[in-house]
């Protein structure tokens, strides 16, 4: 009743916020005055089902961190490692000043191993290098800062005419060829001065089975131009999506490009940006399948020197873990203009220009050097 004679205040339901099982002599289910132990039961009950749940929760982040750290561990101890890469006794006046603290400077070297047979990375059949065997097609000196928030992509032209220690003027793909990593090492560190602190090296066929890996990568042409490399025909404008082979033959080519060399060492750089950009998306480190798979290619196919140990190589990855091809920004060397010496067509750096971004590599700058230069650097698109 609402008019209180039943015993409650005329309210439907007691503003008790207890609830009836919880009070002192309350009935219980089956008519029985609740007690002490059955309330102690029942808390112990409530906390065994918390503990229960808090444990489940904890095991669940435990194995998806431990699932992270044995892959983060496993993937990079299974890089292979280039003995002997960096040059000795050279002259204390011919070395290069450290690199900035937290700073680094990779050159990163495509070579083109006339062979079939892998020569880089886990799954190498020959040597890396053998005298005359393997020319390095691809240079590019990668800067990373050591605020570990960008990166910088400076290539240079395989046909630069330089200086290679021992030997006198020379391309610079010449270095390799003659004297291995040690010798392109020296030669990039007294045409720069800048510190190489490490080396990473793949072949054309690991250049293929990378592609492959991510499943191929789109690249965008900006005009229609002669496809010299692979079936011929032409590379029509507009966005091509390449597996390995065909972009191999893209990255290659600089027959019928106007600047030659150099429009080819942005063709380089676009197809990195793509693949880094097709790696570093959510859809491949979302997925483990396709995570697993590119991993494995991505560490059969590159290898180290053997200074980067594997503790060394999990901090990089741990560093730039927030780094995406948007933060990177990718140009090539100062160019002075072309010549033919020795009946050989050559790249000839501006020195003067170059000493400057030389410069800001050495003192970790590079981000005000790009600010203030004209660099040439690469665009939206590229023939």
């Amino acid at each position: 009743m609402a008019d209180g004679t039943d015993g409650t205040d005329g309210t439907a339901e007691s503003a008790d916020p207890v609830e009836a099982g919880d009070r002192p002599g309350a009935l219980v289910p089956g008519g029985a005055p609740d007690d002490p132990a059955r309330r102690a039961r029942r808390r112990r009950r409530t906390r065994r089902v918390l503990y229960g749940a808090l444990i489940l929760l904890c095991t669940g982040v435990l194995l998806v961190a431990g699932t992270g750290y044995w892959a983060y561990e496993h993937y990079t101890g299974r890089v292979a490692r280039i003995p002997n890469a960096f040059p000795t006794n050279v002259p204390k006046a011919a070395l290069p000043p450290p690199s900035k603290d937290g700073s680094q400077t990779f050159l990163l070297v495509g070579v083109d191993a006339r062979s079939d047979l892998p020569t880089t990375g886990k799954d190498a059949k020959v040597p890396e290098w053998r005298p005359g065997a393997q020319r390095s097609d691809t240079m590019m000196l990668v800067h990373l800062p050591a605020d570990h928030k960008s990166a910088y992509v400076v290539s240079l032209p395989r046909d630069s005419w330089v200086d290679i220690p021992g030997h006198g003027k020379a391309k610079l793909n010449a270095a390799f060829s003659w004297g291995g990593p040690p010798l392109l090492i020296d030669t990039v560190q007294r045409l720069t001065k800048v510190t190489v602190d490490h080396l990473a090296v793949i072949d054309w066929s690991g250049f293929r089975k990378l592609t492959d890996a991510v499943g191929g990568v789109d690249i965008t042409v900006d005009k229609t131009v002669t496809r010299y490399n692979g079936p011929g025909g032409f590379w029509t404008a507009g966005t091509h999506h390449m597996d390995g082979d065909d972009a191999l033959d893209y990255v290659r080519e600089r027959y019928g490009l106007p600047r030659g060399d150099l429009d080819r060492t942005h063709r380089q750089q676009n197809f990195l940006r793509a693949v880094l950009s097709k790696m570093l998306s959510g859809g491949t480190f979302s997925n483990p399948l396709t995570l697993k798979h590119t991993l494995d290619q991505v560490t059969s196919v590159v290898s180290v020197d053997d200074r980067l140990s594997d503790s060394d190589l999990r901090g990089l990855v741990w560093n730039m873990r927030g780094v995406r091809s948007s933060d990177m920004t990718f140009m090539n060397a100062p160019v002075a203009g072309f010549d033919m010496i020795r009946k050989q067509s050559v790249v000839l750096l501006d020195d003067n220009g170059a000493s400057e971004l030389w410069e800001a590599m050495r003192n970790d700058t590079m981000a005000d050097y790009v600010r203030t230069h004209t660099v040439d650097s690469l665009g939206d698109k590229v023939s």
